[in-house]
């Protein structure tokens, strides 16, 4: 495995990605942060996940032994340039909703892995179209599936994206949180320890 070498901390408390590193085989502890996951508005989407995967994993850097390697990460909803955060309330995840029904949006990931020498961010995105969803469906999954804890008020591994997608370009897994593939293929070409 590609952890064999070291440690492997996750500084996220999503048990989505905790589920995803377990899915991989991973052995993994946790340790989270209260990092800003604000940045800078002149910067892109793929610069502002990668900006804020990196303030994630800076919080925790100086946490780190010398045989730990540290992963973190940034999900997000865009469209046409749009910032979608976690929904507030119910108005503001139906008004997401809304939005996302019957267009594409983008999610990208941006991910950090780091130890106490070196640093290195990445990015993903997966395209996804949304069918049209009438007021009916929103509000029945707003009130069934309490969404707001996700970026862009949906999960697409619940009932939303069961019958709402019809079609990604991408990473699915990038979409429910962690690009798998990419960061296992990340985590095989961290320099080994000597």
């Amino acid at each position: 495995m590609p952890t064999d070498n070291y440690k492997l901390v996750l500084g996220s408390g999503s048990p989505r990605r905790k589920q995803l590193l377990t899915d991989l085989g991973l052995q993994f502890s946790v340790r989270v942060s209260d990092a800003d996951e604000s940045a800078p508005d002149s910067l892109s989407p793929t610069e502002t996940v990668e900006w804020v995967a990196k303030s994630k994993a800076e919080a925790l850097r100086g946490s780190l032994a010398d045989d730990e390697l540290l992963i973190t990460a940034d999900t997000e909803v865009w469209q046409e340039n749009y910032r979608f955060g976690k929904p507030a309330n119910v108005d503001e995840a139906r008004a997401m909703l809304n939005k996302l029904s019957g267009a594409t949006h983008q999610v990208i990931s941006g991910f950090c892995l780091c130890d106490q020498q070196t640093l290195h961010t990445y990015h993903v995105s997966t395209t996804v179209y949304f069918e049209e969803l009438s007021e009916d469906v929103i509000d029945f999954y707003i009130a069934e599936f309490q969404p707001f804890d996700k970026a862009g008020a949906y999960g697409i591994q619940e009932w939303i994206g069961m019958i709402g997608i019809h079609r990604i370009e991408g990473s699915y897994y990038n979409v429910v949180g962690l690009p798998t593939s990419q960061v296992f293929a990340a985590l095989k070409a961290w320099p080994r320890k000597a």
